[in-house]
């Protein structure tokens, strides 16, 4: 009686017809599986005469006993031949690309190393399955979503979010940032990590928007209140939005460094020369280097041409150039106001920040300018914390997640050996500060770059470059090729890496009902401004 509730709660799809361990095997399906009712990407489990085979279908195709039928095709007109025929004439076959063993004899779930042997019995997997494969949710994972046709929740581990770099994939609307909001609220619910969030579309800070419904969600601050901290670089957007915020930052001229003017190259249009001469500068000047350059007059340009044995038409553009820096608000003469320090601060108590650009959204060389500067010496501190704290964990800073948008614009082949993020997402886990890349064209990225993300979560990408570019490497390769060209437009994604056991395709995760608030937020969550004032008002006096 077990047995028939077992094949209940699996139902019988055909049996494994051939194969190889580098290609998948295929699945005869039985004369009562439509393949109407069969979804690439739905998960399967095989039977075999010892263990329990985990797969992925990655395509349908139909077949025919005999080549010449579909040559001379049969009247079908009449029900008795058809019945006949289907599932013996012709018949649908799946690829099934296999991923997992479940051992019979520990329980445990290891990669495979074979294949199932011929006509071993191929069913869709049950809820059991996918809790065995995957796990549960709990504080340290994450429900991101349900696979096709099932209604159980497939969870990440978040602690190997943390751990090695992640990426969020997917052509404009498909739903990458929802998928983002998510993640973060698991992170900082969980208090797994700190997080670090370079807002550049000011969407997760208070509130953001559903473009596809026409509606408001909340953002972090909302659902975790005194947990996140928002700052901005334009407080007047900030009020005009209506948007409270816990601060402004502000970087003085003399924060500025070569190295922050070398990784706008691209932006600025910069010569080799144009590049290195901030370097000359900075030895003349020291950190005073920038705001004299931008106040020379003629003479003194001519004059700084003569001292650094340079032609002064050099000079003179490179200081062109820079002038764009002065339409930026932020940045002041008169020196910054710490924001590294205060960044700092705040995430060794646990908070997780949300750096708002406000106007800036818009302005490329504004957000490659901050988010590198900030992100390169919030990397130096803890460069210099885990080596103090080298053989004494309790030492060691808490875990951050740096999200970037846009990430090919520091991350391309020419950029990404110049910006800090490339070193981040080489180091993996080194210091304890790992990525969240954001990006709607992962072909631009770095080749190297793209090996080292850890997790990648794929939505819909109609690009072919894009597609290779995030399956490079990926075990499986061309068959996950076709589940993810087949996504549906919205609220779909292909998961794999070292936050999952196994690929998978999901429903994500419905982002902006009041019971997924209730599911992401916490008991200090906010409810208005009014509440929200209160509360800064008690924490910080």
């Amino acid at each position: 009686m077990a047995e028939a509730n077992h094949e209940v709660r699996r139902p019988h799809l055909g049996t494994v017809i051939r194969g190889s361990l580098t290609q998948g095997v295929e699945v005869k399906l039985d004369r009562s599986t439509s393949v109407e009712d069969i979804a690439v990407g739905a998960y399967v489990a095989i039977q075999g005469r010892r263990n329990r085979t985990f797969g992925m279908i990655s395509d349908v195709h139909l077949e025919a006993l005999d080549p010449t039928l579909p040559l001379s095709p049969p009247d079908l007109s009449d029900p008795f031949t058809a019945d006949v025929m289907e599932g013996t004439a012709f018949y649908g076959v799946l690829d099934v690309l296999p991923m997992l063993v479940l051992d019979a004899e520990t329980g445990e779930t290891r990669p495979v190393r074979t294949v199932p042997p011929h006509f071993a019995s191929v069913s869709l997997a049950s809820a059991e399955d996918v809790g065995q494969v995957f796990g549960h949710e709990d504080a340290t994972h994450l429900a991101i979503g349900q696979p096709l046709e099932m209604d159980v929740d497939v969870v990440l581990d978040l602690r190997a979010i943390a751990e090695r770099s992640s990426g969020v994939f997917g052509k404009s609307g498909t739903g990458k940032t929802f998928l983002v909001r998510q993640l973060l609220a698991g992170l900082v619910k969980g208090r797994v990590a700190s997080t670090l969030v370079f807002d550049m579309h000011n969407e997760y800070g208070w509130m953001g928007r559903d473009h596809e419904r026409g509606r408001e969600v909340k953002g972090l601050k909302q659902l975790f209140g005194s947990r996140v901290v928002v700052l901005t670089l334009d407080p007047e957007s900030s009020q005009r939005r209506g948007v409270p915020t816990d601060g402004a930052v502000r970087i003085g001229y003399g924060e500025i460094e070569p190295e922050d003017i070398e990784v706008l190259a691209e932006s600025l249009n910069l010569t080799e020369i144009g590049r290195q001469l901030p370097y000359r500068l900075e030895r003349l000047g020291g950190n005073r280097w920038l705001r004299d350059f931008l106040n020379l007059d003629g003479d003194g340009l001519k004059d700084l041409a003569a001292e650094v044995n340079e032609n002064e038409s050099t000079v003179q553009a490179l200081r062109r150039r820079l002038e764009t820096l002065k339409r930026f608000a932020f940045l002041s003469e008169e020196g910054g106001n710490r924001a590294v320090e205060s960044i700092m601060d705040y995430l060794d108590r646990g908070f997780s920040v949300v750096l708002e650009f406000g106007q800036y959204e818009r302005q490329e060389l504004a957000y490659i300018l901050v988010a590198n500067l900030l992100t390169r010496r919030i990397h130096e501190s803890y460069v210099r914390r885990m080596e103090r704290a080298m053989g004494d964990s309790s030492q060691e800073p808490q875990p951050l997640v740096i999200v970037i948008e846009e990430a090919h614009k520091f991350l391309s082949p020419g950029l990404s050996n110049q910006t800090i993020f490339g070193a981040i997402a080489r180091e993996m886990r080194k210091y304890g500060v790992t990525l969240l890349i954001v990006d709607q064209r992962p072909s631009s990225i770095d080749d190297e770059i793209l090996s080292q993300i850890g997790t990648k979560l794929a939505c819909l990408l109609d690009n072919e470059k894009d597609v290779d570019a995030v399956l490079s490497g990926v075990s499986g390769r061309s068959e996950l090729r076709h589940v993810l060209s087949r996504l549906e437009s919205v609220q779909q994604a292909l998961l794999f890496g070292h936050a999952l056991p196994m690929p998978v395709v999901v429903r994500t995760r419905e982002y902006g009902s009041p019971e997924s608030y209730a599911a992401f937020s916490v008991a200090d969550a906010l409810e208005s401004k009014e509440e929200y004032k209160r509360k800064v008002d008690d924490l910080f006096g």
